[in-house]
């Protein structure tokens, strides 16, 4: 794989289609000065989220792994002044940092971060009737992906769209005895979704300037 060309290649579409604005570069720079993993999504995969936000006239988003914020922002940019975004973090400092930078991006009364354990969470969202849902993303840890997606689709109305982030792991998915953790419970989460006959879904590979992955695509049938 030429990683040079595809990251040179992101930064093109990027320039035409998704420049970042000083809100999200600062995002971008305070994960740097927190020691936070640059892994949030590429600016080109925000733009794409934002879309399928509009694409769904979402009003209610639920997103399951804050990070610094950055794909929470595009997001919740997407929303309607009444609308409302929920996420949920593990990580108290992430946490933290996410709700400085969501603020800083003027959405913060839209958006309400819940710190915890992303599965105990979402057993709470469901207990008081939070959803349903318009457009659920999943971009956490990956060996209960498959308990993530069962969570997003219980709160999920006909017609929503649940995304989740890679799903393809540099193409590892494909070896059945790999033994990372994180692939295991990529292809549990591929395999289950295949077979759920409630959702119509694919998965779409990637390349770019976070490498080669993939992300998952499902829509809610009526």
């Amino acid at each position: 794989m030429n990683q040079e060309l595809f990251t040179a290649v992101d930064q093109y579409i990027d320039a035409l289609f998704a420049p970042e604005d000083e809100a999200l570069t600062a995002t971008v720079r305070s994960l740097e000065a927190e020691g936070i993993p640059q892994i949030s999504v590429s600016p080109n995969q925000g733009q794409m989220l934002h879309l399928f936000a509009l694409q769904c006239k979402a009003e209610k988003i639920l997103e399951i792994g804050t990070l610094g914020g950055y794909s929470t922002i595009w997001l919740a940019r997407a929303l309607p002044r009444h609308g409302r975004l929920i996420t949920l973090e593990i990580d108290p400092k992430h946490a933290e940092v996410a709700r400085q930078n969501i603020a800083n991006a003027g959405i913060g009364e839209k958006v309400d971060i819940r710190v915890g354990n992303a599965l105990d969470l979402l057993q709470q969202l469901e207990a008081e009737g939070a959803g349903p849902f318009d457009l659920v993303f999943i971009d956490a840890d990956k060996p209960p992906y498959a308990e993530y997606f069962e969570s997003a689709l219980r709160l999920s109305r006909p017609g929503a769209l649940i995304i989740a982030d890679n799903v393809v792991r540099e193409g590892q998915v494909i070896d059945p005895d790999n033994p990372d953790e994180r692939v295991i419970g990529v292809r549990r989460f591929n395999k289950m979704l295949a077979e759920n006959p409630r959702v119509c879904a694919t998965i779409i590979q990637t390349v770019g300037a976070k490498g080669y992955d993939g992300m998952a695509l499902a829509y809610v049938k009526p």
